[in-house]
């Protein structure tokens, strides 16, 4: 951990967009306690880090500050708890640019049910989701962790959700499918009752599986 924190106070965080091929999806592995064993080249090309680089870090090392700490309190509850979680993510290249995913995960549990992988897939989201929706949240929600800690920063996420009357992963899925909606690329789409069933096909065709 303090060698993930000693590369990213030498980084230089720039405020721009890492360019890449956001039909493409990022692929890791890591162990149960999040440290990277494989990346695939999609990752090696936004990161900007080198596989050897990569091989035996925290997943963290990509960790952007203007993440709030409540989003990954958040994913690493329900991951340990064997539950999948779709996050929206802003990461920090090794270039000091940015990009953001939305994340899908597989775990791999052995033969006694004890974690011990978690596969991870990442695709870009919509520019439009992240300017209108999801950047003034996070800066909300970091405005609290630096005044108030993470505490309060979850209960007013919590907040939010109840008067959005969603989960999280209801909330950036509407805000997806809304887009997709509007761009016309589903208009033969209609959105069924919310459920765990049709949950699960709305990310799977996002993420091709």
């Amino acid at each position: 951990m303090n060698q993930e924190n000693n590369l990213q106070t030498r980084i230089a965080v720039i405020d721009k967009e890492v360019t890449w091929d956001k039909t493409q999806v990022i692929m890791s592995k890591t162990n149960a306690f999040g440290i990277i064993e494989y990346a695939n080249e999609v990752f090696v090309d936004v990161s900007g880090y080198e596989d050897y680089e990569l091989m035996g870090q925290p997943h963290n090392i990509i960790r952007h500050p203007d993440m709030p700490k409540v989003i990954f309190k958040v994913l690493w509850e329900n991951l340990k708890q064997g539950k999948n979680f779709h996050a929206i993510v802003k990461n920090l290249a090794k270039s000091g640019r940015y990009y953001w995913v939305i994340t899908d995960f597989e775990i791999a549990k052995d033969e006694n049910g004890v974690i011990v992988n978690y596969f991870g897939r990442r695709q870009a989201v919509p520019h439009e989701v992240i300017s209108l929706h999801i950047e003034p949240l996070y800066k909300k929600l970091l405005q609290i962790e630096a005044a108030s800690g993470v505490e309060f920063s979850e209960k007013y996420l919590i907040g939010f959700l109840e008067e959005k009357k969603r989960s999280y992963v209801e909330y950036i899925k509407e805000l997806i499918y809304e887009h997709e909606k509007a761009q016309s690329k589903f208009a033969n789409y209609e959105m069924k009752a919310e459920d765990e069933e049709e949950e699960r096909g709305f990310f799977s065709r996002l993420f091709g599986r």
